[in-house]
């Protein structure tokens, strides 16, 4: 499977660790950059890059990296098409997957030693989406808003 990956300064030993890993698991890593560490570097530039290439690759996933990973799931989720988790647990790593469908996981270098953050992403490439009913519907509800502003209708209205 294809990986598209980005990440900011704070997470660029991460993305490099996780390219090898990729690799050695039999994935395609698309590595969007950072190319060389930069101290104060930007997240967006090299986030919407990796999300925008999950969203135009069919099939594949996304891994974006930060300090927290908050910013950067923020970033991922601007791009139409893109629904970004951002793991903190190994269950909110499989759940972003299984309920939600996401094609984005984003990880917080700094709040997770590496062996534990390169489990998360394991877990999330690993995870299948349901197909669940229920979360297939609210799925489609967010994506009728992110398409063209169509709120949900309120329960009992």
């Amino acid at each position: 499977m294809r990986v598209h990956l980005g990440s900011d300064h704070a997470g660029f030993e991460l993305k490099e660790r996780l390219v090898a890993r990729l690799t050695e698991l039999g994935h395609e890593p698309v590595d969007h950059g950072p190319k060389e560490y930069d101290a104060i570097d930007d997240y967006p530039p090299f986030v919407l890059r990796a999300a925008e290439g999950v969203a135009k690759d069919s099939g594949s996933l996304g891994i974006v990296i930060g300090g927290s990973g908050n910013g950067e799931a923020i970033a991922a989720n601007k791009v139409k098409g893109i629904r970004c988790a951002l793991a903190h647990s190994e269950d909110t790593a499989k759940l972003g997957r299984e309920h939600n469908d996401a094609n984005v996981v984003s990880v917080g270098a700094r709040m997770h030693d590496e062996a534990t953050a390169v489990r998360l992403v394991e877990l999330f490439l690993d995870t299948p989406y349901s197909g669940d009913e229920r979360h297939t519907r609210r799925i489609q509800m967010l994506s009728s808003y992110e398409n063209d502003g169509t709120l949900p209708p309120l329960p009992g209205a």
